[in-house]
């Protein structure tokens, strides 16, 4: 009997057995949500460690880029306006006030090279084995009306890490991004309260990664906030040329 036949004599209680069978092969597969993930988990579904060098960040953190003296104007203003209350901030409140601000003035906004900033934007990555999904904080990704392509993302909001920890919710994105986009590295960023880390995430092969951690950067010390801000100046930059290369 040829397949075609056999499906044309499948009655409808045949149909609904394989439908149910297909739904419990389904039910098996493991979903996690970025927002919840641990550090436990990632270990469970990926090989990853973390690599303990800051060699890899020199280029990065140490970059030639100079600051205006308007940026400089706005970085103490923002400090000034904002450190008495930043403990007692809620996240929207340390969100509006503090970060989108800093965001805002990178503009990581681009209509001749095609890229924006997106908040909350949803985004999930699927294998047979299992699901990652949930919603970025803050992505830059390629594209105008509809993200096309992650480049770099910011993750958590948070007042303190009682909250959760944000670092392997940051990594699974990370993660996800990589192999959506079948690429060898990501940057990516996390923030709790004050305290901004940056983060480099290397796929080494299916499913294997190492990952590197900057140093702490204190959004209440000016010098430390001058480095945030060169720091996202310098992705903001090589997303460009990323895009202009095609990649």
């Amino acid at each position: 009997m040829s397949l075609e036949e056999f499906i044309k004599n499948l009655t409808k209680e045949d149909l609904d057995k394989i439908n149910r069978e297909f739904a419990k092969k389904e039910n098996k597969k493991v979903s996690y949500n970025y927002s919840k993930i641990t550090g436990l988990d990632l270990k469970k579904i990926f090989n990853i460690e973390e690599n303990f060098s800051r060699e890899i960040f020199k280029p990065w953190l140490e970059s030639d880029i100079v600051l205006s003296k308007e940026v400089k104007f706005f970085l103490k203003e923002l400090i000034d306006e904002n450190q008495a209350l930043m403990k007692s901030y809620s996240e929207e409140d340390l969100k509006v006030n503090f970060i989108i601000p800093i965001l805002n003035k990178i503009k990581f906004k681009s209509y001749e090279n095609r890229f924006r900033d997106f908040y909350e934007l949803p985004l999930s990555y699927v294998t047979n084995e299992f699901t990652l999904k949930g919603t970025t904080d803050f992505a830059v990704s390629k594209g105008l009306k509809y993200s096309e392509k992650l480049y770099f993302f910011i993750q958590e909001f948070k007042k303190s890490i009682d909250n959760s920890n944000p670092e392997p919710q940051l990594l699974a994105e990370l993660i996800s991004a990589v192999e959506l986009n079948d690429w060898k590295t990501i940057k990516g960023a996390y923030i709790i309260g004050e305290n901004w880390s940056f983060v480099i995430l290397n796929r080494l092969d299916k499913h294997k990664y190492e990952y590197f951690v900057s140093k702490t950067f204190n959004s209440t010390n000016f010098e430390d906030l001058k480095g945030i801000f060169k720091n996202l100046l310098f992705v903001k930059d090589e997303i460009i040329e990323m895009i202009k290369k095609g990649d």
